[in-house]
């Protein structure tokens, strides 16, 4: 699945820093109607998440993958067949819907597959997705300064490549074992109790809603620093991309190793305070680059996106710990289509946050710092709660781990 999560990545590294100049260049459309476009299909999107989830606790995990890992590759094929604004709508609309499956369906391939050490796991293929964005925009730079017509076409059909070459190895992998299959499918003559509901989970419905503001620091990096350089500091515009690559190789390079610092619930919960520590560092280090000569400026904008960058790293692996350890055996995949609303909900509004901020001025930045405090804190006690509370997750998983064990029996 690693190798899977580079090709997948690299090629969504060649298309998508060319999709909206694709759809400006090539299919003629206004620069109103490219906000439209990614608006609205990022918003149909939002469905994915939880859709995924729920058909992957009834069928294999690695079938549903790959039919979203096709179904991305036939939208993006069909964008090359029209200049219709209608039609490219609906089509970035199917592949975003299936994008934000395929994201909570590797999860919970990792979950399954990995078992305890699940949250090493998942830092190993986040390294590489990384690695593998980082490929692919480099590859899609050469092709973009080429600015034919055929180069972005060319992009495009990399990336649908990629998503065939995913699926075909995909096939190759071994389906993890299912503990809410093992319920569903169950013959035990005691009647069969309901599937837990994350939609009537009022505690991890609310974990969520918190998630949503600790993923604020992808909003940040990519939307928040490269505005700020350009509309409120003195720094050189080519500083902007220079972030993002430092961001990449951070992530590259420190993200398996601080896993294991999170690799139970209590010490992922243990991660919330230096996470929002990070958050305040790198809203501080905003509000004070605007103070000062170009070099002081520079340097609180590269201590911004480091800080910015270690609470993204902390937040993927708290986040990736609680999110299952707070579900249900007997549900997870609809738990996690449920949790992976929060990076939709984010991805929709996080940008909008974010610039109201810079519109604000400096001050705006530490007010944002005092949010994110205000989140962690909350989201700390609710987990907490959670995980103390008799009858919770730890227990229900144990009960299922038994009862499995005397079904096989």
């Amino acid at each position: 699945m690693l190798w899977i999560a580079l090709i997948n990545k690299a090629g969504t590294g060649l298309w998508m820093g060319a999709a909206a100049l694709y759809f400006t260049l090539v299919t003629g459309l206004s620069v109103t109607e490219v906000g439209v476009l990614m608006g609205v299909s990022g918003a149909v999107g939002i469905a994915g998440a939880p859709l995924a989830g729920h058909l992957a606790d009834r069928f294999p995990v690695t079938r549903v993958i790959i039919g979203a890992q096709v179904q991305q590759a036939i939208a993006l094929l069909a964008l090359l067949t029209t200049d219709n604004f209608s039609l490219l709508l609906v089509y970035s609309a199917v592949s975003s819907l299936a994008d934000r499956g395929a994201n909570v369906l590797t999860k919970l391939y990792a979950a399954r597959i990995a078992g305890p050490d699940r949250t090493k796991y998942q830092a190993v293929q986040r390294s590489v997705s990384n690695a593998g964005w980082a490929i692919g925009g480099l590859a899609g730079a050469l092709a973009l300064a080429v600015g034919t017509t055929h180069a972005y076409q060319a992009l495009l059909i990399g990336n649908v490549l990629s998503f065939l070459a995913a699926a075909a190895l995909t096939l190759r992998c071994a389906e993890p074992p299912s503990p809410s299959r093992l319920v569903t499918d169950s013959t035990a003559p005691a009647p069969q109790a309901r599937p837990s509901s994350p939609w009537r989970d009022r505690p991890y419905l609310l974990f969520t809603a918190t998630e949503a503001a600790l993923f604020l620091d992808d909003a940040v990096l990519q939307v928040g620093m490269p505005l700020w350089i350009v509309h409120a500091t003195d720094a050189p515009h080519g500083l902007a991309p220079l972030l993002m690559v430092l961001n990449c190789v951070l992530v590259v390079c420190c993200q398996v190793p601080l896993s294991r610092f999170g690799s139970t619930p209590d010490k992922a919960r243990g991660l919330l305070v230096p996470l929002a520590a990070c958050f305040v560092v790198g809203c501080a280090a905003m509000a004070a680059s605007v103070v000062g000569g170009i070099w002081p400026t520079v340097t609180a904008l590269v201590v911004a996106a480091v800080a910015f960058t270690f609470a993204e790293i902390l937040h993927a692996i708290a986040s990736w710990e609680l999110s299952i350890a707070l579900a249900p055996d007997d549900a997870q995949g609809a738990y996690l289509g449920v949790h992976g609303l929060s990076s939709s909900a984010q991805r929709s509004g996080g940008p909008l946050l974010v610039t109201a901020v810079i519109a604000a001025g400096p001050l705006a930045w530490p007010l944002l710092g005092a949010g994110v405090i205000a989140t962690v804190a909350a989201q700390s006690h609710l987990v907490r709660t959670r995980l103390r509370r008799p009858g919770g997750p730890a227990e229900a998983r144990g009960a299922l781990r038994e009862r499995g064990q005397r079904l096989g029996s």
